[in-house]
């Protein structure tokens, strides 16, 4: 089974943000950058099915030469191969084109993307990625077993959870729940000795445009001051005076 781990570039959640050119452009200084933790998950289970069922695993992101790391990291993690996409990520339905011709070049069986990214959380790509290359797809999937080309899902659901069976190929967008947080890896050492022989491939965009541009950033407002009382009659008052809330 060949499997396609897909990779965003994301900004630690510990990190400050700020903006430049008039709220226009983030600014990455001082920003540290990590695997997105959708993706983390997707790529543990990925090692999983590498080490069970003799799979091998590709891992693919669509960024600039920044982005380099945090593919090495996943090499260090498990990983047997990389490919970077030599274009800035501008929008979701630009990064899943580029995705798809990866995918179709490649002939994977299983592609693993998180459901969203943590900095934008658009949660398009893995859906666009599946119309695009025609494969089956389950969303927000919480549990993935493969038996030679068939495979059973588990999806979150409202109120609760789905199973669905389907074949290979398949696209999911993965989850928490797909591994648990305990069962994350580390790069040790040796991983990441040998994630510097591995191959990191830099594959030139196909030259799809994005349909969409960034007018501006803003962050939240600042929080009010807390007001504390001491007694429900006060309580009672301010929730009906100040805040309209009964």
């Amino acid at each position: 089974m060949k499997i396609l781990v897909c990779i965003s570039h994301v900004p630690d959640t510990t990190s400050k943000i700020n903006f430049t050119d008039n709220d226009t452009q983030f600014d990455t200084n001082g920003v540290q950058f990590v695997i997105n933790p959708n993706d983390e998950f997707g790529l543990t289970r990925a090692m999983w099915f590498k080490e069970k069922q003799g799979a091998s695993v590709d891992v693919v992101n669509v960024g600039g030469p920044e982005t380099e790391p945090t593919l090495r990291k996943a090499l260090a993690i498990g990983a047997d191969t990389a490919i970077r996409v030599n274009t800035q990520a501008k929008d979701g339905l630009q990064v899943a084109k580029e995705l798809a011709a990866i995918v179709q070049n490649g002939g994977y069986d299983l592609v693993i993307a998180g459901r969203e990214s943590i900095d934008y959380n658009g949660g398009m790509v893995p859906g666009m990625l599946a119309g695009l290359t025609g494969a089956n797809f389950v969303n927000t999937c919480i549990n993935l077993e493969i038996d030679g080309t068939n495979a059973t899902a588990t999806r979150e659901i409202d109120g609760g959870k789905e199973t669905v069976a389907t074949t290979l190929p398949l696209i999911i967008g993965g989850q928490k729940g797909l591994v648990e947080e305990s069962d994350l890896r580390i790069p040790n050492m040796r991983g990441i000795m040998m994630a510097r022989k591995k191959p990191l491939t830099v594959v030139e965009p196909t030259g799809v445009s994005a349909d969409t541009i960034t007018v501006s950033f803003e962050k939240p407002a600042p929080k009010g001051a807390v007001k504390l009382v001491d007694n429900v009659d006060a309580l009672i008052d301010l929730l009906h005076n100040e805040a309209k809330a009964i």
